[in-house]
């Protein structure tokens, strides 16, 4: 219970019923913010601020005892008796009263939790800001009850959209807590909220990286949220964020987005998007008809007739596409006569093509047997054409390390790809990053 600085500690006590006394001290951290998918309807979340009532009139776990000073003992009193009845008519003037007489770094802490235990019962989110910040201000906060009560003020002006003043209290906790990770989340929104993405992106990234320093694994929606605000505000981040969201949580579906995010972001056109549009297909990331027709209208343009093919009827086996559509029927037509005679060609080609000095022959044949899934053999041709001359190493090693991804070699796939730079390193990234998700 609260000390007096004499012997009407017991008229205290006695005044205080530890039900009905009891400071909503602590406000539960609720839900961290509903957090949209990349897109541009991402509305700003909003952030529950809910009450959680301790059963004693003490900080939770701080063991603090306030000493109430004479000149105030009256005024608190009478305070603390209408807040306890929910006397709101009087609870304004008896309040004023007891600030007036407030001489103590603890009257005016004790005054505040009032304050703020009457502001919870009217669920005046307004009152519970100012209450908040009068308990700041009168210097006798636990230590360890700071963090706590700038993260709830925080949200409180977050989600009333005073955002400088949200700002600089997630601020204040991560002065004594810089890896709060509440903090850092909310930091990011508020960043957002005030225009400026590219620092809410990289609070959420220091919020995911002190969870993986604590050993925890972050929340998929942190990924997504850094994703949405990256890719709304056109940030050069945004697809090395949805490759890092892709990996931490591998589905056809987040593969299907991290790519389609890295193809827009890219600005190339398709015959340049090839070996994104193969990841996909490898990641099981190939959704609808227009991923499909895309997918083997740009392998037939390209002079991939059979990878284009069997593109196809791997679509149609899914029964993703229909091939009675006249549109997959004709694209299947063109592919199917284009690609006659091809397969059964392909040992010829590659003998004369390894006899040669041109790379473009090894190449092509090699892109060729990927296509029909002949992976190893796919492999062994780029090998080749990484010592003709001419080569482009760049594309050569992306291309091996696709085949030996595709026919289960890991260690090679990865030593290939990581070798790859130039205008290929930003798919090479994104092929690594699947990769390191596979057994």
């Amino acid at each position: 219970m609260l000390r007096t600085g004499h012997s009407g500690a017991a008229y205290l006590e006695k005044a205080m019923n530890p039900t009905h006394s009891a400071l909503a001290f602590v406000l539960a951290l609720g839900a961290t913010p509903a957090l949209a998918q990349y897109g541009p309807s991402a509305p700003p979340p909003q952030v529950p601020v809910r009450p959680m009532t301790p059963a004693t009139a003490e900080p939770t776990g701080s063991g603090y005892k306030p000493v109430i000073s004479n000149q105030a003992r009256k005024e608190i009193v009478e305070l603390q008796t209408a807040v306890n009845a929910k006397d709101v008519a009087n609870i304004p003037a008896k309040l004023a009263a007891a600030q007036a007489k407030a001489k103590t770094k603890d009257d005016k802490y004790v005054i505040a939790r009032l304050q703020l235990k009457a502001a919870l019962d009217a669920n005046d989110n307004s009152a519970m800001a100012v209450a908040i910040e009068g308990l700041i201000a009168s210097g006798a906060v636990p230590s360890g009850e700071s963090v706590v009560l700038y993260n709830n003020l925080g949200k409180l002006n977050y989600n009333a959209k005073a955002y400088d003043k949200a700002g600089a209290a997630f601020e204040r906790v991560l002065q004594i807590d810089p890896v709060n990770q509440d903090a850092l989340i909310m930091l990011g929104e508020t960043r957002n909220s005030q225009g400026r993405a590219a620092d809410g992106v990289t609070m959420i990234q220091k919020a995911i990286a002190a969870r993986r320093a604590a050993g925890g694994k972050p929340d998929e929606a942190w990924y997504k949220r850094a994703v949405a605000l990256a890719y709304n505000a056109n940030l050069p981040a945004a697809p090395a964020l949805a490759r890092d969201w892709a990996s931490a949580y591998p589905s056809p579906k987040n593969w299907r987005d991290a790519i389609r995010i890295y193809q827009t972001s890219s600005k190339l056109p398709d015959d340049e998007l090839l070996d994104s549009m193969r990841l996909a297909q490898a990641a099981g990331a190939l959704t609808g008809e227009n991923d499909y027709f895309r997918f083997a209208n740009t392998l037939v343009s390209k002079g991939f007739p059979g990878e284009a093919k069997t593109v196809l009827d791997q679509g149609f086996a899914a029964n993703t596409i229909k091939k009675s559509s006249p549109t997959f029927a004709q694209l299947y037509g063109v592919a199917t006569v284009k690609s006659q005679g091809d397969r059964a060609s392909l040992a010829a080609s590659a003998k004369t093509a390894l006899a040669g000095a041109a790379v473009r022959p090894v190449m092509v044949t090699a892109d060729a047997y990927y296509g029909y899934g002949d992976y190893a053999e796919a492999a062994s041709l780029y090998r080749a054409a990484l010592t003709k001359s001419g080569a482009d190493k760049n594309l050569a090693n992306l291309r091996l390390g696709m085949a030996l991804a595709r026919s289960g070699d890991k260690a090679g796939a990865t030593l290939a790809l990581g070798a790859v730079g130039g205008a290929q390193a930003e798919v090479a990234k994104l092929w690594l990053a699947y990769l390191a998700t596979k057994a």
